[in-house]
């Protein structure tokens, strides 16, 4: 048992490290970008980021936790393969066709921003993001037990991507440059996964061979259609889940500017960081959340209730500690031209109290089937934001924008659990839960 606890724990270290070097070296290059270039550069890179941000739940198709779960059904490897080179296939389509529709609509909002370099690479970071799809293969490899490799691979490539974008910053380059590299990023990534699943990946059964390369003639319509009627609900939730997220950005620089925008982002980015650590351990514990839920309703609500404690006890310990060290650390790190930031740390910084708990709940609806639920919440938390957004930034400006984030992420992130039957119900269930008595 000792054994099994220090393999998982090593996973666990390895896919955590992956996130939080990438958000890392985000919350650094932010520092150097807000130093170098200004607020108003700032807010450029950061809208241009929050657009694609928006294009990845609309090219994943909701397919990242569904097609692994759907492809262990099969008896035949070849079936299984069909599946997972089908969802492969839709991703990259859909990637090009999104990245050129997204390409297209930033041209007509943002005209502006189509001069000089940044006319390049704005088209390039939206249609390599293409290259987004090889993620299933990563899911496939976890599936059969490779994790670090995938991990590792993907973070020397974001400490190269980081270290290439801080040395161009120091030679003089702009954002044009920064936004190019993270395109060539989503590429290396892409086909590092795709090249470790061809080395890594084992035979779907013993008797059977290892499969062939992807190629696009392997593509199943049948399956297609299943797994598109599988997964809709996750798609549009995770499209309505992340416009909720990155609009405030977007917004502002709309209405109050792309400086307001790069002060913003510079706090917001102290703030988001935080995130990785729900999304990995939220993804380390889902096996035993599933374990548990087969064993019946107590204790998979004992183990839920334990991990919602420790998630929001971390969640509060970080929240009160930044809103103690906000004025300090906005000053050493981004200096006093930034000094508005302070504010919306202090508040944004509260949200994440909500997103901790809310990976949790995003998990258990899955595992009890009430994705339709999750979609909701996430679409009324995306019209909640736009709302008070319109409503509060012309009043409050940038602390108007942080209100409406923590208003916002508190009812799509946990509030709602009050509003629906089945979920009001759990959640009673959630707090009686008792372990039963042994003799």
């Amino acid at each position: 048992m000792n054994i099994i606890q220090k393999i998982l724990s090593a996973r666990a270290t390895a896919m955590l490290g992956d996130k939080l070097v990438k958000l890392t070296a985000g919350a650094i290059l932010t520092v150097f970008v807000a130093r170098m270039l200004g607020a108003s550069e700032l807010g450029a890179y950061s809208i241009v980021m929050a657009w694609s941000a928006f294009l990845v739940p609309i090219t994943s198709l909701g397919l990242n936790n569904i097609v692994v779960r759907q492809m262990v059904k099969y008896d035949k490897g070849s079936d299984a393969m069909t599946m997972l080179y089908s969802a492969i296939s839709m991703r990259l389509l859909l990637g090009l066709i999104g990245g050129s529709l997204m390409l297209l609509a930033f041209y007509l909002l943002y005209p502006q921003m189509f001069s000089g370099h940044t006319a390049i690479a704005i088209p390039v970071l939206f249609l390599l993001q293409t290259f987004f799809g090889f993620l299933l293969f990563e899911f496939y490899l976890n599936y059969q037990g490779t994790f670090r490799s995938v991990a590792y691979v993907k973070s020397a490539v974001s400490l190269l991507s980081f270290s290439v974008k801080l040395a161009l910053l120091y030679s003089g380059f702009g954002i044009a440059s920064l936004l190019l590299l993270t395109g060539i990023e989503f590429f290396v990534v892409g086909m590092a996964q795709y090249l470790i699943y061809r080395h890594k990946h084992k035979p779907y059964k013993e008797s059977e061979a290892r499969w062939p390369g992807y190629h696009p003639r392997w593509f199943n319509l049948a399956q297609a259609r299943q797994l598109l009627k599988r997964s809709s609900w996750l798609w549009l939730s995770g499209i309505v889940s992340v416009i909720y997220l990155k609009i405030d950005i977007v917004m502002l620089g709309s209405i109050a500017g792309t400086e307001q925008a790069g002060i913003y982002a510079a706090a917001s980015r102290l703030s988001e960081l935080w995130y990785v650590f729900p999304a990995t351990l939220a993804a380390r514990y889902y096996p035993d959340m599933i374990r548990a839920h087969q064993q019946g309703w107590t204790p998979y609500y004992l183990k839920l209730r334990r991990f919602a404690l420790l998630f929001f006890s971390m969640a509060f310990a970080i929240a009160v500690t930044m809103s103690l060290l906000a004025p300090w650390l906005i000053s050493l790190l981004f200096g006093e031209a930034f000094a508005s930031a302070v504010d919306v740390l202090r508040i944004h910084i509260w949200a994440g109290c909500f997103i901790f708990v809310r990976y949790l709940i995003s998990q258990h609806l899955l595992i009890t089937e009430q994705e339709p639920l999750s979609l909701l919440s996430h679409a009324i938390g995306a019209a909640l934001n736009v709302g008070l957004n319109f409503w509060l930034i012309p009043i409050m400006g940038i602390t108007g924008a942080a209100w409406a984030t923590l208003i916002s992420y508190a009812y799509a992130s946990f509030f709602f659990l009050f509003l629906a039957p089945s979920t009001r119900a759990q959640l009673w269930q959630l707090i009686r839960a008792r372990r039963p008595h042994t003799e």
